[in-house]
């Protein structure tokens, strides 16, 4: 990958965008991961507003850390950078007050971790509304269009995606090119959903490059039988996921009425 070209090239797309939108710049959730880092030093480069946004929910401290560090260097370089913080905690606990809250239902795990997705999706629609800024999403193409590993109106509630079409070891070369620090290079990718340190390799079962072998050898109509030991389970894997998660990667349906019906 040509890494600095393709710096320059999702630089201007933003930059562009923007401008055609009329919009002032962007708003970005710092959760202490690469992704994150990546989308908002990407941002900064603009030399649009740039406002990044901590939105800790029972956060883990090494997340918080490294995303307040991140945020600290992105304002040394970048004078049209800054940072607010939003304690969603209080809020994620009254919202659990006012619903039912069924212990024994095998599901509550997973919506609560996507109502966190949801309350920051929220939180950043405010501040980009206070100041017309875009929402600039984070995910990555493995994420996004391979295993669909995010929240439908959560993280995946966005104005535009900058990092969508790059793979997760592009995104770190990316992160490498820009001296994102090695304490987030280094860390286990994770989305912090769940109030402790479970990796998303954890969650889904397999790792990035993982997947990203998997994606690639499915692009290429390749099949589980294909393969054995190891690589048969990742491949299982991806097209599990995949499969469940088409309803997050392509449009909403629609009902179409026939024009008869209508007449």
């Amino acid at each position: 990958m040509q890494t600095e070209k393709v710096v320059n090239h999702i630089v201007d797309w933003l930059k562009n965008y923007a401008t055609a939108a009329n919009m002032s710049g962007f708003t970005i959730g710092i959760s202490g991961g690469v992704d994150s880092a990546v989308t908002s030093a990407l941002c900064a480069r603009t030399g649009l507003r740039t406002l990044c946004v901590e939105m800790p929910i029972h956060q883990a401290l090494s997340q918080v850390s490294r995303g307040q560090h991140h945020i600290s260097s992105l304002k040394d370089q970048f004078a049209n950078v800054t940072n607010v913080e939003v304690d969603l905690t209080p809020v994620f606990e009254q919202f659990k007050t006012a619903v039912p809250f069924i212990q024994e239902n095998n599901n509550i795990e997973l919506s609560l971790a996507n109502t966190r997705a949801r309350l920051r999706m929220t939180t950043l629609y405010y501040f980009a509304g206070l100041h017309k800024y875009l929402v600039a999403g984070t995910g990555n193409k493995v994420e996004d269009f391979g295993v669909g590993f995010y929240t439908k109106y959560g993280d995946g509630g966005v104005d535009l995606s900058p990092i969508a079409d790059l793979m997760k070891s592009e995104v770190y070369e990316i992160g490498r090119f820009l001296k994102i620090s090695d304490e987030i290079l280094n860390a286990a990718p994770t989305d912090g959903l769940f109030g402790d340190s479970r990796s998303d390799e954890e969650q889904i079962g397999a790792s990035y490059d993982e997947l990203e072998w998997a994606m690639g050898m499915d692009r290429l109509g390749m099949n589980a039988e294909d393969y054995s030991g190891r690589e048969h389970e990742v491949f299982n894997i991806f097209k599990r996921l995949n499969s469940a998660n088409k309803h997050k990667m392509h449009p909403i349906p629609v009902c179409e009425i026939p024009v008869n019906l209508k007449n």
